[in-house]
């Protein structure tokens, strides 16, 4: 399990501790919330754990649960949360930084997402920006409208 600055382990995981399920729980619950109806993308546990997924979470030293991330197999970054108990302290940086060098490792040459527009994404997408996501068309089945956005970051 690589340890990373702030006293953070992240490891790949298979989402069965009842905190990650809880978390996950929150995130989707947070995302259906903040979202109109039918344009939450968030997935669940099935979608997290199927195939083409790799999930992450960080860890505090005392075993605490930091956060989640996952990234699908076409370099689609999905479901990056925070624990509540976490936030503000670099959680969040440290996994996109963590997954960015899983997607390098693969060779991606890319990673995109879709999130959404309400003030509720606006501390994410400044995140993303920050680490160099830019704006970028729709991909997959996704369909743009007023309520989702698309960001890239090009890793080649």
């Amino acid at each position: 399990m690589p340890h990373v600055p702030g006293g953070l382990s992240i490891r790949v995981d298979d989402l069965t501790d009842p905190r990650v399920r809880e978390l996950v729980a929150l995130h989707v619950g947070a995302m259906l919330a903040d979202s109109p109806p039918g344009t939450s993308f968030a997935l669940d546990l099935t979608g997290l754990t199927g195939p083409g997924m790799t999930a992450w979470t960080a860890w505090t030293d005392d075993d605490g649960l930091a956060g989640l991330v996952a990234l699908s197999d076409a370099g689609e970054l999905k479901s990056m949360r925070t624990h509540p108990d976490h936030l503000r302290r670099g959680v969040a940086a440290t996994l996109l930084v963590h997954v960015l060098d899983q997607a390098r490792a693969r060779g991606l040459d890319r990673v995109v997402l879709e999130t959404g527009t309400a003030p509720a994404f606006g501390p994410a997408v400044a995140l993303y920006r920050r680490h160099g996501f830019t704006d970028r068309r729709p991909f997959g089945d996704y369909v743009a409208g007023p309520d989702n956005q698309f960001l890239e970051l090009r890793l080649s």
